[in-house]
C-alpha cells in the first residue's frame, strides 16, 4: 500500500510514517524541512519499504498537488493520505497579529483541506482509498492561549463531517476518518511561536507520539469508523464538555494558562517555525520523555472494540455459569445424611420422578 503523511518531519507525523512503514506501507513524506525528511526516509527504508521525501508546504495547494503527482508517478497509486501537519501560537488573541493567525490557520486547517482535496482527486479515479484527518480533544473543547489552533481543529471536524456526507451521498467507497489526540510529547512546545515568556508544555497527562501513531495507522488500514479517540483524557474532555461546558469555561479560565506553561523562562533565541522551517533533527519526541506515557489502555480497547466486547461477553457468560452452578448446589438438600437413600420428594437422575417434579426441577 502507498501512504502519504503530511507533517512527517517530526512529532506525530513522523511517528505515524514509521508506524505505517512497519505495517508494510511505502510512505511518501511531506513537510518543509528536507534534511529531516531524509532522516525519516532512512529510518523507514530500514523497515524494508520505500520512502519518498517531498519537501512541501501544506499551506500551498499547488505544492500539495505537485507532491501527490510525484507520489503517483514514483511510488504508485495512493491508498492512504494522512493529514497531520500543524502550527500553533501560545498567546492570548490580543497579542496575535492577523498574519500570524492566518498562517497558523492555513497550515493547521487549510493544510488538511488541501490534502483532502488532492487525495480525493486521485482516489476518485479508482474509487478507493482512506483519508485520515488528525484532530484533537481541542476540536471539541477549546482552551485559552491557543485560539488559532483550537479554531482550526474545530474547523477540521466540521469540514471532515461535511465531506464524509458528500462521499456517502455519492456512493463512494473512499473512507474519511478522524483521529482525535490527547496531549502529546512532540517538539511543537519548543519551536512554536510563544509570546508568554515561559516555556510551553502539554497539559498532562502526556502521551508519547507512538500512542496516537498506532491509532492513526489503525484508522488508515481499517477506516470503517468515523472517529477514533485516543487517551482517557480525550474521552473525558469531549464528554465533559458535552455535559458542563460552562463549568469548563470557568475551570480553564482559572487553570488553562498555568497548565500550559512551565516556570522556565523562554530562551531569548527560541526557534519559531510558524513562517519558516527550523533546522535540526528534532525527532518524533519532545523534551517530556520523563513525563510521557508510552501506552494507553483506552486507545488499545478503542481500537479493538469487537474483541473487547467478545471478551467481556465471555467473562459474563463464565460468571453466570459459575453462579448458576453454585446456586444449584445451594438449592440441593444440605441436610440429607451421607449415604441415605433419596426421599420421594428429591430429584432422581434416572428419570423415575413423576412428571410434575421433573418439570419443577428444570424450572429452578
Amino acid at each position: 500500500m502507498i501512504a502519504v503523511v503530511t507533517g512527517a518531519g517530526a512529532g506525530v507525523g513522523r511517528a505515524t510514517a514509521v508506524e505505517l512503514a512497519r505495517r508494510g506501507c511505502d510512505v511518501a513524506l511531506l513537510a518543509r524541512n528536507r534534511a529531516r525528511l531524509e532522516t525519516v526516509a532512512s529510518e523507514i527504508r530500514e523497515c524494508g519499504v520505500s520512502a519518498l521525501p517531498l519537501p512541501t508546504d501544506v499551506a500551498d495547494p499547488d505544492a500539495v498537488e505537485a507532491a501527490a503527482a510525484t507520489v503517483e508517478a514514483e511510488l504508485g497509486a495512493i491508498d492512504i493520505w494522512v493529514n497531520v501537519a500543524m502550527a500553533t501560537i501560545f498567546a492570548p488573541l490580543s497579542q496575535i497579529t492577523p498574519n500570524e493567525f492566518r498562517r497558523a490557520t492555513e497550515v493547521t486547517y487549510l493544510g488538511q483541506v488541501y490534502g483532502t482535496m488532492t487525495a480525493l482527486r486521485w482516489m476518485r479515479q479508482r474509487d478507493r482509498g482512506a483519508i485520515v484527518n488528525v484532530g484533537s480533544a481541542l476540536a471539541y473543547r477549546a482552551i485559552p492561549l491557543q485560539s488559532a489552533y483550537c479554531g482550526a481543529k474545530f474547523a477540521i471536524r466540521g469540514f471532515t463531517d461535511s465531506v464524509r456526507t458528500e462521499l456517502i451521498h455519492d456512493g463512494s467507497a473512499i473512507k474519511l476518518v478522524m483521529v482525535h489526540l490527547p496531549a502529546v510529547n512532540t517538539p511543537q512546545f519548543d519551536w512554536a511561536l510563544n509570546k508568554m515568556g515561559k516555556r510551553a508544555q502539554p497539559v498532562p497527562p502526556i502521551y508519547q507520539p507512538e500512542v496516537p501513531a498506532r491509532a492513526i495507522a489503525a484508522a488508515a488500514l481499517n477506516p470503517d469508523r468515523r472517529e477514533y479517540w485516543v487517551g482517557a483524557s480525550t474521552v473525558m474532555a469531549i464528554t465533559g464538555n458535552k455535559i458542563a461546558p460552562g463549568a469548563l469555561d470557568h475551570y480553564l479560565a482559572k487553570n488553562g494558562y498555568s497548565s500550559q506553561l512551565t516556570d522556565e523562562a523562554t530562551p531569548a533565541n527560541a526557534p519559531n517555525n510558524l513562517f519558516e522551517t527550523v533546522d535540526g533533527d528534532y525527532g518524533a519526541h519532545g523534551r517530556f520523555d520523563d513525563k510521557a506515557r508510552s501506552t494507553s489502555l483506552q486507545a488499545l480497547v478503542d481500537r479493538h472494540r469487537g474483541a473487547t466486547a467478545i471478551g467481556i461477553l465471555g467473562l459474563c457468560c463464565l460468571g453466570f455459569a459459575v453462579f448458576s452452578a453454585l446456586a444449584r448446589g445451594t438449592a440441593s438438600s444440605p441436610h440429607q445424611a451421607k449415604g441415605a437413600p433419596p426421599s420421594p420428594q428429591e430429584g432422581a437422575v434416572d428419570g423415575s420422578l413423576p412428571a410434575q417434579h421433573a418439570v419443577a426441577g428444570t424450572a429452578v
